[in-house]
């Protein structure tokens, strides 16, 4: 067998095979593997209430975590996300309990915010040319600030809107114990899914990240796109903040910091590559859902607070290892 022989059986298995799906494989095999080692565990595991817990943490790292894929496929990092959720929070805070604003005003007021917040740092990296790291670092003292000022540096309570703690706590399946919040990041999922695979957005994000300067010379307008999904990526983030209030039935200006970290593990290890071009939602889904069971069944353990962040710190080292060798591979 000649080299070309060789060279071109390679090129027909990488058809065969999706880049994505060995990741998401193991990803979801490590899942499961979870799963498995925590009902042997400790028998309250499987039990319907700590599922439903799982699944209820999931969700706002989760919506944070679907937001940081678009972000991490063009190659770029958002470190904003953690106070810019806290602040969409206290703006959301504010509109309904200062403001005596309809509910749904608040909820877009908070959307807004996140919004925003990823515009601008979407302009300060496309125009004023700093780096994602740096602008995002900015954004994420920005934001905190802003929080503690409008708040008065004091939670903002809706006490007297009961209806708004439904959003993440109520369930509209009748009979069914599934909370809204849960049901909002699935949908959310869904949504972030077929932008990324459906729309112009999407392909720009894939072609971005994979060689930004080759999509500019084909005369993409490649700071416009970059804007629109850092905006994109902020939007999510403003759900997770209105999600965040309605659980907590509070606004928390000193709530956030370190759920950036958190929602970029979840994407790192559902297989989307820290240096651009390759990345799911579905993967992200599974990477925040093994943060969940992770850290539910260490504490189920009874295995100290410390300890657990060692734990999550090596399984983030070892999916960013995964990713480096994988593309020494191709």
């Amino acid at each position: 067998m000649n080299i070309e022989s060789v060279i071109e059986k390679k090129q027909e298995k990488k058809k065969i095979i999706p880049p994505n799906a060995i990741q998401q494989t193991l990803a979801f095999g490590s899942l499961i593997a979870l799963v498995v080692f925590f009902s042997f565990a400790s028998s309250s595991f499987l039990q319907w209430s700590n599922i439903i817990g799982i699944l209820l943490s999931t969700a706002v790292i989760g919506i944070l975590a679907l937001g940081a894929t678009f972000v991490i496929i063009t190659s770029g990092i958002d470190l904003s996300v953690g106070t810019v959720m806290t602040l969409s929070s206290v703006i959301t805070g504010v509109v309904i309990v200062n403001a005596g604003l309809p509910i749904f005003v608040g909820i877009l007021a908070g959307i807004a915010t996140g919004a925003f917040c990823g515009f601008l740092c979407g302009i300060a990296i496309t125009k004023l040319k700093i780096p994602p790291f740096i602008a995002t670092l900015a954004m994420m003292m920005i934001a905190k600030g802003l929080a503690l000022v409008i708040s008065g540096a004091a939670p903002i309570y809706f006490t007297d809107h009961k209806i708004f703690t439904k959003i993440a706590l109520g369930s509209i399946i009748p009979g069914v114990n599934i909370p809204n919040a849960v049901l909002i990041f699935f949908i959310s999922a869904i949504i972030g899914a077929i932008i990324l695979s459906k729309t112009i957005l999407g392909r720009y994000n894939f072609a971005i990240g994979s060689n930004e300067e080759a999509t500019k010379l084909s005369g993409v307008n490649v700071d416009f796109w970059k804007v629109s999904i850092y905006s994109l990526a902020g939007a999510f983030t403003g759900i997770a903040g209105v999600i965040m209030a309605s659980r907590l039935n509070s606004a928390q200006p000193a709530l956030g910091q370190g759920y950036e970290l958190e929602a970029i593990a979840a994407v790192v290890i559902g297989g989307t590559s820290l240096s651009g071009g390759k990345g799911t939602i579905v993967g992200t889904v599974i990477g925040a859902l093994i943060m969940s069971v992770l850290t539910n069944g260490l504490r189920i353990m009874s295995i100290p607070q410390e300890w657990q962040t060692v734990v999550v710190g090596l399984v983030i080292i070892l999916a960013v290892y995964m990713d480096i060798l994988r593309r020494r591979k191709e």
